[in-house]
């Protein structure tokens, strides 16, 4: 699904003499290093306060821990949605809101979240799902309107752009807290684990940074829990580079969407990845819909001919049996439910030549064919 090989052949001699000078100074925890990615990732996103910390996991605990909840609170979330954005919530005693998606940006549906709202709401983490945004205006207006926390999981869409009727901003920057991962294969990856949280509130920031170190401000002085986790200099030396390259991996992945459009738009029940007019797509997944078409056959038809597609996601959290003393697999969720039997995401890298993609092209388009002729 991802080039990492080729895309570090493009940066080795940049990349290795960065790792080289962390070796040489030693300086492994909250090097240097670390502070220079800090530095430049706010800059990039234009947030006050960024807190790197060792995976995007970690960093939606540490958001959560920091805004002080009690076991029993609510957070309202998507289902459609890798585990680790409602594990948390489980994690640390808090009871997970499932809230259905919108059909065609497969993020969670903002006009369905009020609905969902209890006097035990504390939290609303929307999730900019395969590289795009939610309807983030929406959501703070809501949040806003009953005084509720916006947490982004942004694991998927660092440095897509969402347009507010104030003008564009980073996703991330928007709510009142936004996470991300630096897990290999993202848009923005190192080459191990790796993650953020951003923030513009300073008191926030100060708590999440006593969070994520012990739950401490002065060293040997805990005030409250908190846990250790940290971005090591190496993968903040690798981040460095790539971050200055972001844009340009982005203008790479949206170019080969583009490519794979303009295939399928001949295919009557292939539904290209839909862009919503406020967000500009970043592309972390080019998934696909298939109706009245095999999805699974043609999973396993494209991975006999070596090549990778993937099914994210294959059973959304509300009917995933961690999430059984919740009742959550009582949840009605229509599009949810119809989205995990039609999604299908196709390779989209920053190293994709034009001949993988007309074999990729060319493979699906004689699997319908046959198909159809069957």
């Amino acid at each position: 699904m991802v080039d990492l090989v080729s895309q570090y052949q493009e940066i080795k001699t940049e990349v290795d003499q960065a790792i080289i000078n962390v070796l040489e100074t030693a300086q492994f925890i909250n090097g240097p290093a670390v502070v220079g990615f800090k530095e430049d990732l706010e800059s990039y996103l234009g947030v006050k306060h960024v807190i790197p910390c060792a995976n995007g996991t970690d960093a939606l605990q540490i958001a959560l821990m920091a805004l002080g909840l009690k076991p029993g609170d609510e957070v309202i979330t998507p289902s459609f949605t890798y585990i680790a954005t409602t594990e948390v919530v489980a994690l640390l005693g808090l009871i997970p809101v499932f809230v259905d998606v919108d059909e065609e940006t497969f993020c969670i549906d903002s006009s369905k979240i009020e609905a969902a709202i209890t006097s035990k709401t504390k939290a609303i983490i929307p999730v900019h799902l395969y590289g795009q945004a939610a309807n983030m205006e929406e959501i703070m207006e809501v949040a806003n309107k009953y005084g509720i926390h916006v947490i982004e999981d942004n694991a998927q869409a660092i440095g897509s752009d969402y347009h507010m009727s104030s003008g564009d901003i980073k996703t991330g920057t928007i709510g009142h807290i936004g996470c991300t991962s630096f897990f290999p294969s993202k848009n923005l990856g190192c080459y191990g684990d790796g993650g953020a949280i951003f923030t513009n509130n300073d008191t926030l920031a100060a708590q999440m940074r006593k969070v994520a170190n012990h739950g401490q401000s002065k060293r040997y002085y805990h005030d409250t829990v908190g846990c250790n986790s940290r971005l090591d200099s190496i993968q903040a030396a690798v981040l460095k580079i790539k971050l200055a390259k972001l844009d340009a991996y982005i203008d790479a992945r949206r170019k080969v969407a583009k490519h794979y459009d303009n295939f399928l738009s001949q295919f009557d029940g292939l539904i290209s990845p839909v862009r919503d007019a406020k967000s500009r797509h970043v592309f972390h997944q080019y998934t696909m819909r298939l109706i009245d078409i095999d999805r699974d056959a043609l999973n396993a038809y494209l991975a006999e001919r070596d090549i990778p597609s993937m099914i994210y996601y294959p059973v959304p959290a509300h009917r995933q049996e961690m999430f059984i003393e919740f009742g959550s697999q009582h949840t009605n969720l229509p599009v949810t439910d119809m989205l995990t039997g039609q999604v299908l995401s196709l390779p989209i890298h920053t190293e994709m030549e034009q001949d993988q993609l007309d074999y990729i092209c060319s493979n699906i388009e004689n699997f319908i064919n046959a198909e159809r002729k069957s």
